[in-house]
């Protein structure tokens, strides 16, 4: 049988937050239809030319809309409840970039093309420095928090990971912070950098390396950043 504490414990996510995340679920598929209405519309035998819809749609109508929201009011950084209306409007950013997370060819499309994907990235709120390589299999998740300087060399696989869910006193929170790397940095193939990590300037990271929320690399070693804007509850992550 479950305890007191157990049974008593208030549920992480209610039953109205739910329903918000089911709803608000269903922004990919309408991102896919919109994308390919107007490939059916010319099938249809509308003009030709409604067929410069389709990149524009797929590629601009999610990067524009996440960034006009989170110019008007910035995405949260540190821990944040899932009952909140904080973490509503991070699902619907996540939600917006769904489409690239489950058809990663869509963007390794535009890293075909010198210094157009990391054009793409600042137009969703990123900073990205001059001359940044992307090797094949790089996966960024919330693409409106990287922050990079010039000269980042990615391997292949690495995985820029912004946000994680994790326990936090008891409960189940968002924990959500930009990843920063310095200029001249490299970042070893098939890493993975969680939330709020550093890596300084012409660091060169080892392969298949976790960077922990809220740590920094340099020298060769980690250490936990001076400021952690959420206090001490990221011990156990960040340790």
């Amino acid at each position: 049988m479950p305890d007191a504490s157990s049974a008593d414990r208030v549920p992480d996510i209610s039953a109205r937050t739910r329903a918000a995340m089911i709803v608000i679920g269903f922004v990919p598929l309408l991102h896919a239809a919109l994308t390919i209405a107007p490939v059916i519309l010319v099938l249809m035998g509308r003009p030709a030319r409604m067929l410069v819809l389709t990149p524009v749609v797929l590629y601009l109508l999610p990067a524009v809309t996440v960034r006009s929201m989170t110019l008007r009011t910035t995405l949260p950084v540190g821990v944040v409840d899932l009952g909140s209306p904080l973490f509503l409007r991070w699902w619907f950013t996540a939600q917006c970039q769904v489409v690239f997370t489950r058809l990663p060819w869509l963007e390794e499309l535009l890293r075909l093309v010198p210094a157009l994907y990391s054009a793409w990235l600042r137009l969703w709120g990123s900073k990205i420095g001059a001359l940044v390589y992307w090797s094949p299999g790089v996966t960024v998740l919330d693409r409106s928090l990287v922050n990079l300087g010039d000269r980042v060399v990615f391997g292949a696989g690495v995985r820029l990971n912004p946000h994680v869910i994790a326990p936090i006193g008891g409960r189940r929170s968002l924990i959500l912070a930009p990843v920063t790397i310095g200029s001249d940095a490299l970042v070893g193939g098939y890493s993975t950098l969680l939330p709020g990590c550093v890596i300084a300037p012409g660091e060169v990271t080892d392969a298949f390396r976790t960077v922990h929320p809220f740590t920094r690399v340099e020298g060769g070693r980690r250490s936990r950043l001076a400021t952690i804007p959420i206090g001490n509850d990221l011990d156990a992550l960040a340790g």
